[in-house]
C-alpha cells in the first residue's frame, strides 16, 4: 500500500518545476543524487515517452550508492525511484531489469521492483516472487534481527501477485499462509491478493473487518486494498470507515475503475468515463453517488 507521505508519491521537498529535457539531463549526471532522484520521480509521474527515458531509468535502477545523510538522500534512493518510475511507464522492456532487482540485497529496492512488476502485470515475476515468499511466516515473514522490518517486503510481494492476476493453485498456496501473519498490514495485503485472484468473498469480508481496526494505519491499508480489489460489497463499509475522506475517495475511485475500466488505451479513467456515460452500470452509479457525498 502507498499513501500520502511515501517517497514514491511526491518529489524531493522544494523541487522546482522542470521540463522533460531537464529531467533527462539530471538523470544523466551522476554527481548529485538528489537531482537524479527528483528526475526519476518526474519522468514516472509524467509518463515520459522520450526514447531516452527507459534506458536512463534502467541505468539508474542499477545504480548502487550509500545514503548521503547531509543531502537527505536514503540508501539507493535513485535506484528505488527509478524502479517506481518504470512501473508507471507501462513498458514491458523494463521487466528484465526489474526482475534482476528482485534479487538485490537491498530490501527497499526489492519492494520497489515488486510494486513496479505488479503495475506492469509481469507474469515472469510470479516465479521469483513466489520463491521469495515460499518460506512463509517463519522465513520471508519473520522479523529481521537488525531492525523491525521483515526478511522480505511481503506486503509488496503479495500485492504484486494479486495485481499480476494469475490464479494458479501454487500461487494461491504461497499467499494463503500470510493471512495468519501477526502484522495486520500483511494480512490485509494477503486478503487483497486472494480476493483479486479467487473472487472468494471471505477475503473481502476479512478486509472489511480490518476497517474496524483500532489503528488508523491499518484502516487506511484496508481501504486501499478494498479499492484495488474492486469488490462491490465494500462500498458501504468504505463509506463508514473512520478515516480521511480523501483516502475513502481514492478507494472508491478504485472500485469505480474496476467496475468500468477504460475501453481503449489513453481513455479517461473508469470513474470519469462512467460518469459521462448515458447508461452507466448501476453499481458504478452507486459508487459515484457515495463519492459525491464525500466531496
Amino acid at each position: 500500500m502507498v499513501v500520502a507521505g511515501d517517497p514514491s508519491s511526491s518529489p524531493v521537498p522544494g523541487g522546482a518545476p522542470i521540463t522533460e529535457e531537464e529531467a533527462l539531463d539530471r538523470l544523466r549526471q551522476t554527481d548529485d543524487q538528489s537531482l537524479q532522484y527528483y528526475a526519476a520521480w518526474w519522468l514516472g509521474k509524467m509518463r515520459s515517452r522520450h526514447p531516452d527515458t527507459l534506458p536512463l531509468l534502467c541505468r539508474a535502477l542499477g545504480q548502487r550508492l550509500p545514503r548521503r545523510e547531509a543531502a537527505g538522500v536514503e540508501h539507493n534512493a535513485v535506484a528505488r525511484n527509478a524502479a517506481r518510475a518504470l512501473g508507471k511507464l507501462g513498458q514491458a522492456e523494463a521487466v528484465p531489469a526489474l526482475l534482476e532487482s528482485l534479487e538485490d540485497d537491498d530490501d527497499g529496492l526489492r519492494e520497489a521492483a515488486a510494486r513496479a512488476l505488479g503495475d506492469l502485470g509481469a507474469a515472469s515475476a510470479i516465479a521469483p516472487l513466489c520463491r521469495r515468499l515460499a518460506s512463509g511466516l517463519a522465513g520471508a515473514g519473520a522479523v529481521r534481527t537488525d531492525s523491525s522490518r521483515l526478511i522480505e517486503p511481503c506486503e509488496a510481494f503479495l500485492e504484486a501477485l494479486g495485481e499480476i492476476g494469475q490464479a494458479h493453485p501454487d500461487v494461491v498456496a504461497v499467499i494463503r499462509p500470510f493471512i495468519g501473519h501477526e502484522r495486520p498490514l500483511i494480512r490485509s495485503a494477503a486478503c487483497r491478493a486472494l480476493l483479486q485472484l479467487t473472487s472468494d468473498p471471505r477475503w473481502g469480508e476479512q478486509l472489511v473487518q480490518l476497517l474496524e481496526h483500532p489503528q488508523l494505519q491499518v484502516r487506511r491499508a484496508a481501504l486501499m486494498d478494498l479499492g484495488a480489489s474492486g469488490w462491490r460489497p465494500a462500498l458501504e463499509p468504505i463509506r463508514r470507515t473512520l478515516a480521511e475522506n480523501s483516502l475513502k475517495l481514492i478507494a472508491l475511485r478504485g472500485l469505480a475503475e474496476q467496475l468500468e475500466p477504460p475501453s481503449v488505451p489513453g481513455a479517461v479513467d473508469g470513474a470519469a468515463r462512467a460518469a459521462d456515460s448515458p447508461h452507466p452500470d448501476p453499481a458504478t452509479t452507486a459508487v459515484l453517488a457515495v463519492m459525491d457525498d464525500l466531496l
